[in-house]
């Protein structure tokens, strides 16, 4: 393949810090590389020295002549001034930007919500983050360097995004070098890993599943000292083999390997333990939302919420910006009043919410972290029964990443991600029993979601988690609803599902035409009485389809009982199974027509 830049001897260092020390490697056509390891060990750094942006203290980077460079840094550079049209296509003419299918489908996925003559200076920082990385992709780049670009963007447009970055070049043509920290969004784009640390970058092959599959050999091979990133590795890897089956079927993850691997690696929870353990702690009852509903003025943000939440329930909560997540949540803990139905709570619950504010760290500003732990409770329980084990404050913080020396230091000193950390510390040592997590993943390197993920594995309460990432919602839970149409939906295909049901809202005749003024899409609106009779039919559906679903895996889980020598039954039985599957498909279909009608 084409050599596109290279990079030989690059030495970098800080005032108190060596970041690299004699790194060489080089990028090829068709090249897509996604970057990780620990915050503050030099990714955004590597990224920018092979963009141009920084320049090394030692070595070079040499760039093939003609070689058009695209970067999208973490810094917010755009003018407040600006429009947002100018700032995506400059000074084009309409004629010539709406022409470019590209540019079209960027400006689809990444700003249908913001006006298209707007003011950058009015935009949140979320819809700024999102111009940006829409100008970078109207451009026309040989490489692109990305650092975290899925910053503020939600699970559908991660979605586009990496669909977006398959289809950008041919084969074996461009290259992509991606910073980020969403392991799901990695596995979907890149074909190589590398891994920053110790002022070193190590290749892989691969996505991420492969990288943290190949970090388990070299770990074992190499007899590393680090047991407990190992270990964590190996947790993880088994939770991709088991419980992700979109990619453990990819033909680059190594089965025969893997299994060898992950053979003494237990199930990453017992559920019927933590179950148990919950029941004692909370009782059967938890919060029970009966046909709950808010509105503030004449906007409604949720109606007909009917919604139970059981002991030792894990749940991830999926929608759009502005769908209504917050209020859910603020129903859960009590912070928001429904205008409609009822929230009843049981009698030993207690809520507390990892907010995005990280409010739980104004009053510890000044004082070490030392201090701030010491007049905390003195241990802290993990699982139940015979495999319980009691950890104190300073071994909390030593497994969530904090070395000793770190705790000498003021909290308003650290960094974001070791400020989040500690947020969640106080709030696990107050031992609440229903816990919610508001996008806790932010300012979280691959490692420490590891490490957080493990912590959550053996916490014994009910769990309701929002999150953009992907990966971390699907690890962490056990299943996934969505708030559509101001209500909650349940999602039995999880994540999938979800993207599905808003594509099928997406589509609509107006969707085909280019955007003008605004890049949002109209649908036809029904009147008020065909609304109604299609929102009852939609909940019609819904529950016959889903128990469908529901019949259809039970008839599959009986096959195993059956005698696998008869032949003739078994195909009897799967014939059963594939009519009522085939119903089931027919009647989500029509579901999706209905939403498709009502926008």
């Amino acid at each position: 393949m084409a050599h596109l830049l290279g990079a030989e001897a690059l030495h970098l260092e800080f005032p108190t810090k060596v970041v690299f020390d004699s790194v060489t490697l080089g990028i090829n056509e068709g090249d897509r590389i996604g970057i990780v390891g620990r915050n503050g060990d030099g990714k955004s750094s590597l990224l920018a020295m092979l963009a141009g942006v920084l320049e090394p203290d030692g070595g070079r980077v040499t760039v093939r002549g003609g070689v058009r460079i695209g970067v999208l840094t973490q810094q917010d550079m755009l003018d407040d001034d600006d429009t947002v049209s100018n700032a995506v296509v400059g000074d084009r003419v309409e004629y010539e930007w709406a022409g470019d299918a590209r540019i079209r489908d960027v400006i689809s996925g990444l700003l249908r919500d913001i006006p298209w003559d707007a003011r950058i200076g009015d935009l949140s920082g979320g819809q700024r983050r999102r111009v940006a990385l829409a100008h970078l992709l109207s451009g026309d780049h040989d490489v692109m360097f990305l650092d975290e670009p899925t910053n503020h963007l939600d699970v559908e447009a991660i979605a586009w995004l990496a669909e977006h970055l398959k289809r950008r070049w041919p084969a074996n043509q461009g290259g992509l070098l991606i910073v980020t920290h969403d392991r799901w969004f990695l596995d979907e784009v890149a074909n190589y890993t590398w891994e920053v640390h110790d002022r070193i970058v190590e290749p892989f092959e691969g996505g991420y599943a492969a990288y943290i599959l190949q970090r388990v050999e070299r770990d074992r091979q190499a007899a590393t000292v680090e047991a407990k990133r190992q270990n964590l590795a190996r947790k993880e890897l088994a939770w991709l083999r088991r419980g992700a089956p979109a990619r453990t079927s990819k033909p680059k993850f190594r089965i025969d390997a893997a299994n060898e691997l992950i053979a003494d690696v237990p199930e990453i929870r017992n559920k019927t333990e933590l179950a148990s353990l919950a029941v004692s702690r909370l009782g059967k009852d938890v919060v029970d939302l009966i046909d709950a509903g808010v509105s503030f003025g004449d906007k409604t943000v949720l109606r007909d919420i009917e919604w139970r939440l059981a002991p030792g329930e894990r749940t991830g909560i999926l929608g759009v910006n502005g769908a209504g997540k917050s209020t859910l949540l603020g129903l859960i803990s009590g912070t928001t009043k429904p205008t409609a139905g009822s929230v009843k709570r049981g009698k030993t619950v207690q809520v507390r919410t990892l907010t995005q504010r990280m409010d739980e760290l104004d009053e510890h500003l000044n004082s070490p972290v030392r201090v701030v732990i010491s007049g905390l409770r003195t241990s802290y329980t993990f699982g139940n029964g015979s495999k319980a084990t009691e950890l104190s404050p300073g071994q909390l913080l030593e497994r969530m990443g904090f070395s000793s020396a770190q705790l000498s230091t003021p909290v308003k000193d650290l960094s974001g991600g070791q400020k989040r950390r500690l947020q969640l510390l106080l709030i696990l040592l107050d031992q609440p029993n229903v816990l919610i997590l508001d996008e806790p993943t932010n300012d979280l390197d691959t490692d420490m979601l590891a490490a957080l993920e493990d912590l959550l594995d053996s916490w014994p309460g009910t769990l309701i988690v929002v999150s953009h990432d992907r990966y971390f919602l699907e690890r962490v839970t056990d299943q996934q609803y969505a708030i559509l149409g101001q209500r909650l939906r349940h999602l039995p295909n999880g994540v999938d599902e979800y993207l599905a049901l808003r594509a099928a809202e997406d589509r609509a005749p107006a969707a085909k035409s280019a955007p003008a003024a605004s890049p949002v899409s109209a649908v036809p609106a029904l009147s008020g009485k065909e609304a109604r009779e299609a929102e009852k039919e939609m909940t019609s559906l819904e529950r016959r389809f889903q128990k469908l679903r529901a019949q259809a895996q039970k008839a599959r889980a009986s096959l195993a009982e059956m005698d696998q020598g008869d032949y003739v039954a078994l195909g009897v039985k799967m014939t059963e199974i594939s009519g009522i599957e085939a119903e089931a498909d027919d009647l989500e279909m029509a579901w999706l027509e209905l939403a498709e009608k009502l926008g």
